[in-house]
């Protein structure tokens, strides 16, 4: 499970979302449902964020601003 969450700190920093081994189950699930991706494809999801995500400001704006809603 969450593979990449280590690559995603500075996402989860910008969406004011301090992962917790209480909440992290739910931000993967938010992550995957965000990304039209099955749960616990981990490969799939990260290759997902780095085409779509890290390099395409106003995407990454998008995906962060969907996270934030989907774990508040």
């Amino acid at each position: 499970m969450s593979c990449y969450f280590r690559h995603l700190k500075g996402i989860f920093d910008e969406a004011g979302i301090e992962v917790t081994p209480d909440n992290r189950k739910q931000v993967d699930h938010a992550i995957h449902e965000i990304l039209s991706i099955n749960y616990k494809d981990c490969p799939h999801a990260w290759k997902a964020i780095k085409l779509q995500i890290v390099d395409d400001e106003q995407k990454r704006w998008e995906f962060i601003q969907k996270l934030k809603v989907a774990v508040d």
